[in-house]
């Protein structure tokens, strides 16, 4: 069944994103009462279109009145960085068929077509409110908040009476872009009539960016296939479910995912999403009690990532399910095909290497067939450190070809010399500099990664936008190759409507929405990482004398707890972007 919103209109519009067309959807009422003096604000607010431009490192709220008065923006960005921007729309009347349009930039030195530039209207979605108790095990009746998350796809938006409308603005500026300063004009207008105008400056730095494809920031969000199949109300591994998969990966590409994440046996993390991850290896118990292997979805699924240009890692799991191994498996003393069948096959066992021995072997003798034994690994999230010492010696014992990664809340890594790709627990464990670099020398992968467990900074819906960012920052000035993230698109019942599930904080199961529409936190991690790359770049440029400020800079953010919110991060941020921005300008001097 593919998910649906509970319907407003019949109105169907064309979607300004990769799908052609969406239906909107009413939102949840707001679960905050508002207080009187809340309320009798609204009268003081002219009718027609009011709007400001606000800081894209925050959340407004829907019913409360804004306090923004800025008519004009200034916006810096490199040759080939996306830069964003967000403005809020508000009247005491019922504003129908907003549309939101950015003229030409225009500059002494030439013109920049309006095309490089979109926007969406971002939507509310229920939200938990923020409180420590709401991490890993959200108690149960937690209180609800709206959050404005979702950048929605519509051309035109209906604005009901005594309401915000925040409006996301993203600018793709192109590498042949000369440098200098341009200046646009956003138009909103709302059933023809009652056009509002916004001043929005754009500066171009004459400093070139990397395509995200030759990103070196090692993103790694893992992604759920079965997710899609569920919400595009397609049948699991058909022709239709790869056609609606691809612009969803497709995104992930363009935020320079690096790792594919594939499945060994099915749900490998014991139902811990709304839907189940299928697997990619079929497996088939013969009458003399050997197992033989299907690797036909695999294939097809990694080949697919691979066309969509994310073919550096793929980590495959699990050997170390959360809980008894699950097959679908085929047993041909019996005839019968079984689903979702357990097989007890403890670590350390002989039941457990009679298992994975001979799929180990089998495995990488198919991987080496395919020329993926080398960036293939036997991936394991969060197990005991007895137990991965179990699947490693395994892996040694029957494929030490293969790598090892895990996801790894026990300092288990400093167990094993020769592991491809850690990640720590950003707030659990910490790496040092040292010890990174070591790892980097020998070509391996050192990240971090926050999860429910991590209430600042994080990237959860109730989240502020700056976090998201900020996330990026801390990869840079602790010099690891990048992070990791749970899942893109574990996406609950109706996320648009609801981002909660189950025991996880809202918004931990996902990044972006079905359509696939983007997010504000999405948006804002890529910012991160564009950060992280353009720090990168300087340091190959520039002289140590010419990084004295960024040093600076970075050495705040080691100096300061990161995980304590009440640091004003977002000026930080924006004095850090302020200073690298500086540098790449004067960068001329550094060649």
């Amino acid at each position: 069944m593919k998910i649906k919103s509970i319907i407003a209109a019949a109105v169907i519009f064309f979607c300004s994103c990769s799908t052609p067309k969406v239906e909107t959807f009413t939102e949840a009422a707001d679960p905050i009462l508002l207080s009187m003096e809340q309320l009798e604000a609204w009268k003081s607010v002219e009718g027609g279109v009011n709007a400001a431009w606000a800081s894209s490192d925050y959340v407004y709220p829907r019913s409360i009145v804004p306090t923004e008065s800025n008519q004009s923006i200034t916006l810096e960005g490199w040759q080939g960085e996306r830069v964003s921007a967000q403005l809020l729309i508000w009247s005491s009347s019922n504003l129908n068929s907003v549309v939101c349009r950015l003229t030409d930039f225009n500059s002494d030195s030439g013109k920049i077509g309006a095309e490089i530039a979109s926007t969406h209207f971002v939507r509310y979605t229920i939200a938990d409110q923020v409180d420590k108790s709401c991490l890993c095990g959200r108690p149960n009746g937690h209180p609800s908040m709206l959050q404005a998350d979702m950048l929605d796809c519509l051309e035109r938006f209906d604005i009901e009476a005594n309401t915000v409308r925040p409006v996301w603005v993203s600018i793709a500026i192109p590498k042949s872009a000369k440098p200098g300063k341009y200046d646009a004009e956003l138009k909103i207008s709302h059933s023809g009539r009652g056009s509002r105008t916004l001043k929005l400056q754009l500066e171009v730095i004459g400093v070139e960016l990397a395509e995200a494809k030759d990103w070196s920031f090692h993103l790694d969000l893992w992604q759920h296939p079965s997710a899609v199949a569920r919400a595009e109300g397609v049948e699991m591994w058909s022709d239709e479910h790869f056609a609606a998969m691809r612009p969803v990966m497709q995104m992930l590409a363009n935020a320079g995912q690096k790792v594919i994440t594939a499945t060994l046996n099915r749900d490998p993390w014991r139902y811990q999403c709304f839907d189940d991850y299928e697997p990619m290896i079929f497996w088939t118990l013969h009458d003399n009690g050997v197992w033989s292997y299907d690797y036909t979805i695999f294939d097809r699924w990694v080949e697919f990532m691979m066309s969509l240009g994310i073919d550096k890692q793929i980590n495959c799991y699990s050997m170390l399910p959360w809980g008894e191994c699950s097959l679908d498996y085929h047993d041909m003393r019996s005839g019968k095909v079984h689903r979702n069948r357990t097989v007890s096959a403890t670590p350390k066992s002989e039941e457990f290497e009679a298992m994975w021995g001979p799929f180990l072997v089998d495995f990488a003798a198919h991987l080496r067939s395919k020329g993926w034994l080398g960036i293939t690994n036997i991936a394991i999230d969060e197990r005991a450190p007895e137990d991965m010492d179990a699947a490693a010696a395994l892996i040694k014992k029957y494929a030490p070809e293969l790598g090892f990664a895990i996801a790894d809340n026990h300092n288990s890594y400093k167990r094993y010399a020769n592991m491809r790709d850690v990640c720590v627990g950003q707030k659990l464990s910490a790496m040092s500099t040292e010890e990174i670099a070591d790892r980097r020398a020998k070509g391996y992968v050192s990240t971090f990664y926050v999860c429910c467990s991590t209430l600042f900074p994080n990237t959860f819906t109730n989240s502020q936008p700056f976090e998201s960012e900020l996330l990026g920052a801390y990869a840079t000035a602790y010099d690891y190759d990048g992070m990791l993230r749970w899942s893109y698109n574990s996406w609950p019942a109706n996320p648009m409507y609801d981002s909660r599930f189950r025991r996880w904080a809202s918004g931990d199961t996902y990044l972006i929405y079905p359509g696939p529409r983007s997010s504000v936190r999405f948006e804002r991690l890529i910012d991160g990482i564009e950060l992280y790359e353009k720090v990168r770049l300087l340091r190959k440029k520039c002289s140590s004398e010419a990084l004295e400020a960024l040093d600076q800079q970075l050495e705040v953010l080691r100096v300061q707890n990161v995980n304590d919110p009440s640091y004003d991060w977002a000026t930080y941020l924006q004095n850090l972007n302020k200073v690298v921005n500086k540098t790449a300008r004067e960068s001329v001097v550094c060649d």
